[in-house]
């Protein structure tokens, strides 16, 4: 089953060479037809006429029945060949150079693309989705294939988490029984506070990648608090242990990656919990603990406790930290100062003395984490292609931070 449909579209009226020649036929070559969604696909045009224009195109369905779709216009070299990721497209739904604009930059067929995503079902349903590749010139469409992208790789084992049943909320994707220990990941996501489509999906794609993944709800779900209000760090603590248990997991390495408020919980497990979590990585973070959220739900109570007494820091300090503290922040953030708190962060040593590290985007907004190529709306702040450009820099750091 597929997460979105192939959409048919018919040639672009664009293309032809100089001397009104078009070609009849051509070539899409690709190095990987059929990979994980969060890699990028090496694509070339050939078999065109010197300098012929040509229309390249990418169609898809999402799971409510948009259709999306990218488009650039491109000139062939003298060889008649197109290497994408060296083309500047003349026109185009993305500028320069960019072997992956035709994925992201898809825009939906009725809709502000800076306020759409894409809606995709969960990754355990429909584990992969088809994009439609097409070329056209001189009216015609000359070229087509069909490229596979996967979140779920089939031998991925996926199990919901109730707190009835285990005393944790959540979403938990593993590696075949017998793979090779790798270090887990525990996903935390905002101020949602529940399991989110996005976190399902980098979840799967970890697993996918050989990491034990738990994305985790912390409040606002069954058996958790309502609000982020008092949630105990003993909680989260409690899921770090389930995780680094399974037989799949290297107990020494658990990562916990954590977005926005729950960036704050991902320090405070990394400081607080050395003995669980070697790394964290904290998306758009804030370098202290805040109040409840929503602001006027709870009077004074704190977001997060230990030990039955609030957490109220500034900052939260990182020195008994074990591995590394990576930071991500956009500096178009408009929900909050995330890239001087990231910035902050990077001066922070940890307990032998090393310092953290901070991955800053001048032009990115807040909702810059997760894994790269799909069509995304703005979230607090920034542009489409900076939110876009700091996913695809940042996500393999977390993948070389995991392999450590």
């Amino acid at each position: 089953m597929a997460i979105v449909a192939v959409s048919a579209g018919a040639g672009c009226s664009e293309g032809g060479a100089p001397g009104g020649k078009h070609s009849r036929t051509a070539i899409i070559a690709v190095d990987k037809s059929d990979a994980l969604a969060d890699e990028p696909v090496h694509m070339r045009i050939r078999g065109l006429t010197s300098n012929e224009q040509v229309t390249v195109t990418t169609r898809v369905t999402d799971a409510h029945g948009m259709a999306w779709s990218g488009r650039a216009v491109f000139t062939a070299d003298a060889k008649g060949l197109i290497d994408l990721d060296h083309a500047r497209p003349r026109t185009g739904t993305y500028r320069g150079a960019d072997g992956m604009g035709l994925f992201w930059s898809m825009t939906p067929g009725t809709g502000d693309p800076d306020t759409t995503s894409i809606a995709l079902t969960n990754p355990q349903h429909n584990p992969f989705y088809e994009i439609r590749v097409a070329v056209a010139s001189g009216g015609r469409t000359i070229a087509q294939r069909m490229l596979t992208r996967t979140f779920q790789a089939r031998t991925v084992r996926h199990e919901e988490l109730t707190n009835t049943k285990d005393g944790l909320s959540g979403e938990l994707f593993l590696p075949p029984t017998g793979a090779p220990r790798r270090a887990p990941v525990l996903l935390l996501g905002g101020s949602e506070g529940g399991v989110t489509p996005v976190s399902r999906f980098r979840a799967a794609l970890l697993a996918s990648r050989g990491h034990p993944a738990l994305a985790l709800c912390y409040f606002g779900c069954p058996g958790r608090p309502e609000y982020l209000a008092d949630v105990s760090l003993e909680y989260i603590a409690s899921a770090a242990r389930f995780l680094r248990a399974q037989p799949q997991a290297d107990p020494r390495r658990l990562m916990v990656a954590g977005a926005s408020r729950g960036s704050e919980a991902a320090q405070l497990m990394a400081q607080y919990y050395p003995d669980l979590v070697r790394d964290a990585v904290v998306y758009a973070p804030s370098r202290n603990t805040n109040g409840a959220y929503p602001v006027n739900c709870c009077g004074t109570q704190a977001a997060w406790t230990k030990g039955g007494k609030s957490l109220n820091l500034v900052p939260i300090p990182l020195d008994h930290v074990r591995g590394t503290v990576l930071a991500v922040a956009g500096g178009a953030d408009s929900v909050w100062g995330s890239l001087s708190s990231a910035r902050s962060i990077a001066q922070q040593p940890n307990a032998s003395g090393r310092k953290a590290k901070a991955l800053l985007y001048p032009k990115a907004g807040h909702g810059i984490g997760g894994f790269p190529y799909l069509p995304l709306g703005v979230d607090g702040g920034g542009t489409r292609a900076a939110n876009e450009q700091s996913r695809e820099s940042s996500w393999p750091q977390l993948l070389q931070l995991l392999e450590r």
